[in-house]
């Protein structure tokens, strides 16, 4: 049985298809299961890991609020964590999300962009995934999997404010990209 890595996934939706499909989930969040993923050690057996570290620092979306060093130490740390876990564990495949900002300054250029509408999902988020995985694509199976997004931006609609449901609603990932990221990436 594969062994997938699911870093950062509070919801769990990213991971989901893996779940569904039968293969060795591990879920590591701090708001989930209390475990901070800086302390998490190498594994064995690892196929893959999904890593979606929070947001709230780098997101383009929270441009107009200032970040202090601190908090900006904190959310590097969690990513290094989860480079320096693909590191450890070497699997064959890996991703790590997070929409489009500041990130880029300290990981480069991502792989692979979307907007959820491109897998089914109606409304817009410009997303990055930096890593080493097959980038999905709207038209897959011969099916165009792209809809309008009659939604629009739905993050600044229908979620506001800074509270923790709110970013963990913002934060999920859209089903529609979950299920194309686990066709090309089993």
């Amino acid at each position: 049985m594969k062994r997938i890595l699911s870093l950062c996934d509070f919801s769990g939706a990213w991971s989901q298809p893996y779940v569904d499909a039968g293969y060795d989930v591990i879920r590591v969040d701090l708001q989930r299961d209390g475990k901070d993923i800086r302390f998490l050690e190498r594994m064995e057996g690892v196929h893959g890991i999904l890593a979606a570290p929070p947001c709230t620092c780098f997101a383009a979306s929270g441009a107009r609020w200032k970040r202090s060093e601190s908090d900006m130490l904190q959310a590097l740390s969690v990513v290094d964590a989860c480079i320096r876990i693909v590191w450890a564990c070497k699997p064959v495949w890996w991703a790590l999300e997070n929409p489009v900002g500041k990130l880029t300054r300290y990981l480069g250029n991502p792989r692979f962009r979307f907007n959820p509408c491109d897998f089914g999902d109606p409304y817009t988020k410009k997303t990055c995934l930096w890593g080493n995985f097959t980038p999905p694509t709207p038209m897959m199976l011969g099916a165009d999997w792209s809809v309008p997004p009659t939604e629009g931006s739905m993050m600044h609609k229908k979620y506001g404010g800074k509270s923790l449901r709110t970013k963990n609603a913002r934060s999920q990932t859209p089903g529609g990209f979950s299920k194309a990221f686990f066709l090309v990436n089993p």
